[in-house]
């Protein structure tokens, strides 16, 4: 990690000297994706501009160390160090009073530093950090003792009570331990017509990354609503439920599932039951709903 020789901590000269020199070398570690509007506010974020829950998810998931911080100082790479970093960004060296350690691989100490790509100010001058509480999210470097590697320039975020107890929910999920398996398609789809005009079952077998078995269904009543679920077993259990919005199985099929079923995926050739599995599955994708991200890319 590029990151782990630049942190040890400095009386101020020296930092800004190790600034100077470091800059280059840290561009290829500091450089993230997607900038971000209105980042450095001094409240949390509003709702349209926080991360979701599936940013949150994807954040933790990455991270090794999850953090709730106070900037205590702040320094500007010169320009000329930071020759990557477009003209109305600026690259900081901040070091930030470790308030509330939530996750971490050891113990800490009460300082935590790091590097981070944040947009300047109308006037064009760095933003001023300092004083304000943010969550953040990075890997520990395993060199220099209290550094931290951010995940992306995007995972240093304005704390407040809302998203600290955001960012606390779907940690205590993920430690739970019950965590879905990550989904890698979709096959053996069937689909049954029942007793009933407009009566149908549609059962899908999902694939996983560990191969535990994962299945959804299907099912069609004459003027009710289609009712579909996860079945998380060898057993396809017919009192089935969709999953929650906000929960890690939820997370999983809206944001893994492909977007229309495979053709090689049918144990049937009627056409018409391939039709009806092939709606009862954009059914499927219409109910979970997008898996929506602003901090976070695909994959």
């Amino acid at each position: 990690m590029c990151s782990d020789r630049f942190y040890p901590l400095l009386r101020r000269p020296a930092r800004l000297a190790l600034a100077g020199v470091c800059a280059g070398l840290l561009a290829a570690c500091a450089t993230l994706p997607g900038g971000g509007r209105g980042d450095d506010l001094v409240a949390e974020l509003p709702a349209g501009e926080a991360p979701t829950y599936v940013d949150l998810v994807e954040m933790a998931m990455a991270a090794d160390t999850v953090a709730i911080v106070t900037v205590e100082d702040q320094i500007a790479f010169p320009t000329e160090r930071a020759p990557d970093v477009p003209s109305d960004r600026v690259r900081l060296y901040i070091e930030a009073l470790t308030r509330n350690l939530l996750v971490s691989p050891r113990a800490l100490g009460e300082t935590l530093t790091f590097v981070v790509d944040r947009d300047r100010d109308a006037d064009g001058d760095p933003p001023s950090l300092e004083r304000r509480p943010f969550v953040v999210f990075g890997d520990l470097s395993t060199r220099s003792p209290d550094a931290l590697q951010l995940l992306s320039s995007r995972a240093m975020i304005p704390a407040g009570p809302t998203i600290e107890n955001r960012v606390r929910a779907v940690l205590t999920q993920l430690a739970s331990g019950d965590v879905p398996p990550a989904i890698t398609g979709v096959r053996d789809v069937i689909s049954v017509p029942g007793n009933l005009a407009g009566e149908s079952e549609t059962q899908m077998f999902v694939e996983t990354e560990t191969g535990a078995p994962v299945s959804l269904s299907v099912i069609r009543r004459p003027g009710m609503d289609p009712e579909w679920g996860v079945s998380l077993g060898e057993i396809v259990d017919q009192s089935a439920t969709a999953p929650e919005p906000g929960t890690l199985t939820w997370y999983r099929f809206a944001c893994s599932l492909p977007r229309e079923l495979p053709a090689d995926a049918f144990l049937q050739t009627d056409r018409s039951r391939q039709a009806q599995a092939r709606e009862d599955y954009a059914y499927v994708l219409a109910d979970l709903g997008p898996c929506e991200r602003r901090f976070t890319d695909p994959g």
